[in-house]
């Protein structure tokens, strides 16, 4: 019912790596839309990236990044998950 209030959470191989609410955001997405079409035009499907919590691998001592074959895993309360496995192609070290 409140986009602003939603639980999310992402998963690697099922280890939970975030975990937050909506209401975290320091600008809600409504605000985000407002910024960004005041000085361009938002096309049909458009990507508008809002950040990230804590939780990324660039943040574990040592960090820990995705690799070949990981399944990434993004819930979002009354929303559903989102579930992708992770390909190594050609250029990764």
């Amino acid at each position: 019912a409140n986009p602003a209030d939603l639980d999310f959470e992402s998963r690697v191989n099922g280890e939970t790596r975030q975990k937050s609410n909506t209401g975290m955001m320091i600008f809600d997405v409504p605000a985000l839309i407002a910024s960004l079409s005041a000085g361009l035009t938002l096309e049909p499907g458009d990507v508008i990236a809002t950040g990230t919590c804590s939780g990324v691998g660039g943040g574990f001592v040592p960090p820990r990044f995705l690799g070949d074959g990981d399944l990434v895993e993004m819930k979002i309360e009354n929303i559903g998950t989102l579930r992708n496995r992770v390909r190594k192609t050609g250029g990764w070290q």
